[in-house]
């Protein structure tokens, strides 16, 4: 777009994955270990475990169309230029269910583990206050600089260092060494294939991000390979910590009975380190999930304003940005509106709705690569099947199959957004007789923002 100034290529490997892991906020691991441990009847593990190996199967997949189309955009961009320009609407569509109720289920599991420290302050005034401040400073025009995210990710590490640490003297206090050995986290006589299964559709949500690194690949250095590798690194980095701080905590804490289990961890942190530990660890927590929901916020109204500017939306709503503050304000409250919706949802229902999209978006990725496989093929260009066509067909069916096992209201909701989705793209298309237009996923800076609209 003419006035849209160009990105420079600065960002290196370690630039991308330090962006990727700090994007995925590691600490999230504990605040849902209660959801996923009580699904997996104490076997938060293997959920994390089966998780990982999905997400390695399409991390790759992410990897070799980010190395085919070094271009920001992601899942969108990808089955867009490989299966139909039509499907690649709908997958866009998709994981615009993402960034919608990313922000909401970010506040709400900051407000069940502040609202278990002080239960005299109930869920939804700590809900309506994250929504409040948060929406005021990206109105504002606040941005969590790359230097802010780097000393967040430190901070976390810092926290997930002692929790893992103390959970291990704890073991070792109670059993001795050998307690550090048990298959329970993985497998126990509570424990089922379904259970585990329905785990790891909860804790995929922890991975999500992994794929954020392909938004920068038009400010990477030499992208068509340092993409791929970052995705793959931060994907292996941040399966490694969740299955490691799952098994320790599992250990500490065995089976899936909690008094409640969206704020299980604190109970943890408080056993194993005492009122300091628990302190820093709520603090931790709190500090870690208003940073994601500022970004996560930011993030969501600039794919709105997008497709307001290019037209999926109302143009004149979407892609309208406040003059005084530089920041699209009718986004960012619409964002904020809906994360009032958490006053009536649960971690485990929440986190479902957004896996929705997710799980949609990494199932048409894995089937983008198959389609781009035989369209190489067809033009002379032999790729190697089990790089490009078994290892995706094998990512498909696993994020297919945990699709299957999210919550039931998550299910009809995302059909039903889906549904939508079918609706608008036949009127943008006159019935389907046309492309749909361009919702590029761009990352432009809030003066870009005021430019595009004048």
């Amino acid at each position: 777009m003419t006035g849209t100034p160009a990105l420079a290529r600065t960002l290196g490997l370690r630039s991308l994955v330090l962006f990727g892991l700090a994007y995925m906020t590691p600490l999230i691991v504990l605040g849902i270990f209660g959801v996923v441990a009580e699904t997996t009847g104490g076997a938060s593990g293997s959920a994390y475990l089966v998780a990982l190996v999905a997400m390695l199967f399409t991390a790759s997949s992410y990897g070799r169309m980010a190395a085919a189309y070094p271009v920001a955009g992601s899942a969108y961009t990808y089955v867009r230029r490989t299966v139909d320009s039509k499907v690649g609407f709908l997958v866009g569509w998709a994981v615009l269910l993402d960034y919608l109720f990313l922000p909401m289920v970010i506040w709400l599991i900051g407000a069940a583990y502040l609202e278990a420290q002080f239960p005299g302050v109930p869920a939804w005034v700590w809900i309506i206050g994250f929504v409040v401040i948060t929406t005021l400073l990206n109105i504002l025009g606040i941005k969590v600089a790359d230097k802010a995210n780097f000393l967040l990710m430190a901070f976390q590490v810092l926290v997930i260092g002692a929790f893992v640490a103390l959970s291990i003297a704890s073991i070792v206090a109670s059993q001795g060494a050998g307690g550090l050995i048990d298959a329970s986290p993985f497998a126990n006589p509570t424990s089922t294939f379904a259970g585990i299964t329905a785990g790891a559709a909860i804790a995929a949500y922890s991975f999500l991000g992994f794929d954020a690194v392909t938004t920068f690949t038009e400010e990477t250095i030499n992208p068509r390979k340092t993409v791929p590798r970052a995705i793959l690194l931060v994907a292996i980095i941040g399966g490694a910590i969740f299955v490691l701080v799952s098994y320790t905590t599992q250990l500490v804490r065995p089976g899936g009975v909690f008094t409640d289990s969206s704020s299980a961890a604190f109970d943890i942190a408080m056993q194993i380190g005492g009122n300091v530990f628990g302190a820093l660890f709520l603090a931790g927590l709190v500090i870690a999930q208003f940073a994601s929901g500022l970004a996560a916020q930011a993030a969501a109204s600039r794919l709105l304003f997008a497709m307001g500017r290019d037209g999926v939306l109302p143009r004149r709503v979407f892609g309208a940005v406040s003059k005084r503050f530089r920041s699209p304000v009718f986004n960012l409250v619409l964002i904020g509106v809906v994360g009032f919706i958490a006053i009536f949802l649960d971690v485990a229902t929440s986190t479902s709705f957004i896996n929705f999209g997710a799980f949609v978006a990494f199932t048409m990725v894995n089937v983008a690569v198959i389609f781009y496989f035989v369209r190489q093929r067809r033009e002379g260009n032999h790729l190697n099947p089990v790089f490009y066509f078994v290892a995706p067909l094998i990512g498909g069916l696993i994020t297919l199959y945990l699709l299957t096992r999210l919550d039931a209201n998550a299910i009809v909701l995302g059909l039903t957004w889906l549904a939508v989705g079918v609706i608008i793209l036949g009127a943008l298309t006159r019935g389907f007789r046309r492309n749909p237009p361009g919702m590029d996923y761009v990352e432009v800076d809030d003066a870009a923002l005021v430019n595009e609209t004048r």
